[in-house]
């Protein structure tokens, strides 16, 4: 079983940063893709924002190319997923989660979820 602990996230005027972590533990954490989802207020579903991939490949949402970034660190136990979030708008306000597919078993794992809030 794999554990996600996000941190970081908070209240941000428009314009300036945030940086969100994952770290990965448990199973083979080597294998799997790993990336940020988020869910808006009032919204059912949640969008991918940034992937990273064991390829080494990162796809990123069309609303925040060349705003965010992110980037994986690997250990023989664990792997750090950082989303560099950069000139923040009031629309990236959303629930932010951590997102693990395993690429041998295809399990999923979900971190807890960090709240950002970007004030206008």
């Amino acid at each position: 079983q794999m554990q996600l602990v996000e941190s970081g996230g908070g209240l941000v005027q428009a314009g300036g940063s945030l940086r969100l972590s994952c770290t990965a533990s448990g199973r083979a954490v080597g294998t799997d893709n790993m990336g940020w989802f988020r869910q808006a207020p009032g919204k059912q579903q949640r969008e991918l924002v940034a992937i990273t991939r064991v390829s080494g490949s990162t796809n990123y949402a069309d609303s925040v190319k060349g705003r965010f970034v992110i980037s994986r660190e690997s250990t023989k136990t664990t792997i750090t997923v950082v989303l560099q979030m950069n000139s923040l708008l009031p629309e990236d306000t959303a629930v932010y989660y951590c997102y693990a597919h395993n690429m041998l078993t295809s399990d999923d794992a979900w971190g807890q979820g960090t709240q950002v809030t970007v004030s206008s």
